[in-house]
């Protein structure tokens, strides 16, 4: 029978809270799984290559570049996938060394602290100007004044004559053209051509990024659409979209509204064709 402490007892208490947080990398890749987005698809909407992605989830930060490329990194790939960054990038810098200090500001050239040397008014140039004025302003005038001598006697040798033309007709005031508007209006887009296949996008109900690709998968849009901005696509025969979060988007096609339940947060992958909008 042995007496005092087993080995069991002996070992450290576990941190369990440590253990339960996954890591950066682990939570940004749980993060956008839940989203129901692929590499592919963060790569494109936050232009981070595919292979950095990768490593950020497997917690591999080398080819970032340094800590400050990497907290840029996982600050834009946490918007992405719909997270809050701070509580990530505070878990990377206790894991890291801490937050990189601030770059201290540059000195001031020398040459911003010259001052241009003050002079003097120049009195000689302002008396000249001064002179040419009296004497301008003296022979205008004596000019005016025999003008309006000779005007007054030949009005009474022949008498004021009535005037008996009509009055002139004031000149109506141009209306200013309407200014052009920011975007297309719905009745753009339901005078539309028949021929060509066009899908108006808006941001009804809250933001979201969407990609926007035509027939030939050239892209057409790439970005994050702000509450009530709206984009408008055209093609020829076929329009591909993709909506980060379907459930904040209007969508009209070929002039018809789209009426849709998409739920907020859903990832949806749709195309439309020319003639009565169908998604494919």
């Amino acid at each position: 029978m042995s007496i005092g402490n087993s080995p069991e007892d002996e070992r450290p208490f576990r941190d369990e809270s440590q253990e339960a947080r996954p890591s950066v990398g682990r939570a940004l890749q749980q993060a956008r799984i839940a989203a129901g987005l692929t590499v592919d698809d963060v790569s494109t909407a936050t232009r981070v290559r595919i292979a950095i992605v990768h490593a950020i989830e497997a917690d591999d930060f080398a080819p970032c570049g340094g800590a400050v490329y990497a907290r840029g990194h996982i600050r834009t790939l946490a918007r992405a996938v719909r997270v809050d960054p701070e509580p990530l990038i505070a878990q990377f810098d206790a894991e890291h060394g801490g937050r990189p200090a601030p770059t201290p500001a540059a000195p001031l050239f020398e040459a911003e602290r010259i001052r241009p040397e003050r002079r003097g008014p120049n009195w000689t140039a302002a008396m000249v100007a001064a002179i040419v004025v009296v004497i301008g302003f003296v022979g205008f005038t004596a000019v005016k004044g025999g003008d309006d001598s000779g005007d007054s006697k030949s009005q009474v040798a022949e008498g004021a004559a009535p005037t008996t033309g009509k009055s002139a007709s004031p000149t109506p005031k141009k209306e200013k053209p309407a200014e052009p508007s920011d975007g297309p209006s719905d009745s753009a887009i339901a005078a539309a051509p028949q021929d060509k296949v066009t899908v108006q996008v808006s941001a009804a109900d809250g933001r979201s990024w969407i990609s926007a690709k035509d027939h030939n998968g050239r892209m057409l849009f790439d970005g994050l659409l702000k509450k009530g901005q709206s984009k408008t696509f055209q093609d020829s025969s076929k329009v591909n979209l993709i909506l980060g979060d379907a459930g904040a988007i209007e969508l009209y096609v070929n002039g018809k509204k789209i009426e849709n339940n998409f739920r907020p947060g859903a990832v949806e992958r749709l195309t439309y064709t020319k003639g009565d909008p169908v998604a494919g």
